[in-house]
């Protein structure tokens, strides 16, 4: 068992202001994997204490210090992939070779793509009367989930660094082994003490303190609608900046003349993916009713090729949820589907014996769904696909938009034209065309209740920062 002793808090490693410590399990044999520190306000007291203090010089330094900063902690990243591997199959359950590619790999690339974005803080809007710049917002808390790790801290952390903010980072209770590796990096590279604080935790116990702080300017939260509710309350009164990304229950439009071979594909295989465990996962499959019985025989074939396996094995496409609590979630809405009347394709309550200890979940999928059903509406978060038939593309558009998120959302047409036609009706942040994937450029996220502000690209970078407008009198030298 891995055993971390101290939280990093103002260039430091230092012992917890309390005594607790949280056990991480290792969802795939419900045996524990590591020990870490659980933190106590008064820790956070000290680790935003910190962040402001070193505020000011970190913000007064040039865009170059900053990119530089930046590619020096992904070299330290590189250096170190192998531990961040390891760390994130051993508490995430995330399969060995997709947390290489997507979990961990991605995730540099993403970090390095800010570097160049610190030169936007130099850049400045000339009028006649005035001048418009961007400064860094200040303080920042990152709290982030467990499903995608090291990428949501990623998105987060890189922004924040190229505008110039300080922050104090908070992972997951179930997944916080690679931050600490992360502030083990970082506390070799030349970034100024106090810029970076990692506080490991429990969200009930810490997170209001976090987020009403008055030294805090914002707050940057991935996580379910429900605790983002909670972390704007906690907000509001010091009527701080709160960028959420939240819930997601995506509809995913084949549309009639689609390649539906390559287009039913492209929805299982979304949804399978990291055990269903991702918040943009395209779970309403909306399908041509006259073609239905196609697609489930498509669907079936596809979803049997996510065969339930170890994580560590390079050969398993499908780990185990995150934790045993997440997987007793998933059964309750597998039940309450076939309850519902849903026609059950594949998968269910049922697992293997073999994997019994760990928290897995068999590849499920539910036809002839009606879109008021609990699953067609709720949020799952496994790997459980909905199949909605449609009467024509009105109707589809129609049924996809109803829905109380909004964070992304896809469509695979005939052709490019006809998918950008139906993809601009639909209510989300993102729409995925023709078998489009995810690149880190591009803002993420999303409408109604799948949160506020963007993340990702320059439009994630402009959420770490404020507008100020410097007027000129015309007659002054």
């Amino acid at each position: 068992m891995k055993n971390f002793q101290q939280l990093y808090i103002d260039g430091q490693w230092v012992n917890s202001q309390g005594n607790e410590k949280l056990d991480v399990i290792n969802p795939a044999n419900g045996e524990i994997y590591a020990s870490v520190p659980a933190a106590n306000e008064q820790d956070v007291d000290l680790a935003i204490d910190a962040a402001s203090q070193a505020f000011l010089a970190w913000s007064e330094q040039s865009s170059e210090v900053r990119a530089a900063v930046i590619n020096e902690i992904a070299d330290g990243m590189q250096a170190r992939k192998d531990e961040i591997i390891e760390s994130i199959v051993a508490t995430m359950g995330c399969p060995i070779t997709f947390s290489d590619d997507y979990q961990v790999q991605g995730s540099i690339d993403a970090l390095r793509s800010f570097a160049p974005l610190a030169a936007e803080l130099d850049k400045q809007d000339t009028h006649e009367n005035h001048v418009v710049v961007s400064e860094a917002i200040g303080v920042c808390v990152l709290i982030n989930p467990w499903n995608y790790p090291l990428s949501q801290l990623v998105g987060k952390l890189g922004p924040a660094l190229a505008a110039g903010c300080t922050m104090v980072v908070k992972p997951a209770e179930q997944t916080p082994i690679q931050d600490l590796i992360l502030a083990e990096i970082i506390d070799q590279t030349s970034l100024p003490k106090g810029v970076f604080n990692l506080l490991t935790g429990v969200g009930s116990q810490i997170g209001e303190r976090l987020c009403s702080h008055p030294k805090v300017d914002m707050v940057s939260f991935t996580g379910s609608t429900g605790a983002g509710i909670k972390v704007a309350q906690a907000a509001a009164p010091t009527v701080k900046r709160v960028c959420q990304e939240l819930g997601g229950k995506s509809p995913y439009i084949i549309a009639p003349g689609a390649d539906l071979e390559a287009a039913v594909r492209y929805g299982v295989e979304d949804v399978m993916l990291n055990s269903g465990q991702t918040c943009s996962a395209l779970t309403r499959m909306l399908v041509p009713a006259a073609q239905l019985a196609e697609v489930e025989a498509i669907a079936k074939t596809v979803a049997a090729e996510w065969q339930l396996g170890d994580p560590m094995l390079a050969e398993t496409n499908m780990g185990p949820l995150s934790s045993h609590l997440q997987q007793s979630r998933v059964l309750v809405y597998i039940k309450k589907g076939i309850e519902e009347g849903a026609k059950l394709l594949c998968g269910g309550t049922d697992v293997p014996a073999e994997f019994s200890k760990g928290a897995y979940i068999a590849p499920t999928i539910f036809s002839e769904v009606s879109n008021d059903m609990a699953i067609a509406q709720e949020e799952i978060f496994g790997p459980v696909l909905c199949i909605i038939p449609y009467n024509n593309i009105e109707d589809a558009i129609v049924q996809a938009n109803d829905t109380p998120f909004g964070l992304a959302s896809a469509v695979y047409a005939a052709d490019r034209t006809e998918a950008m036609r139906i993809g601009k009706k639909l209510r989300a942040g993102q729409c995925y065309l023709q078998g489009a994937y995810f690149t880190p450029d591009t803002p993420f996220g999303g409408y109604k209740q799948s949160g506020n502000g963007r993340e990702w690209g320059l439009e994630g970078l402009k959420e770490y920062t404020e507008t100020k407008a410097l007027l000129i009198d015309a007659d002054a030298k």
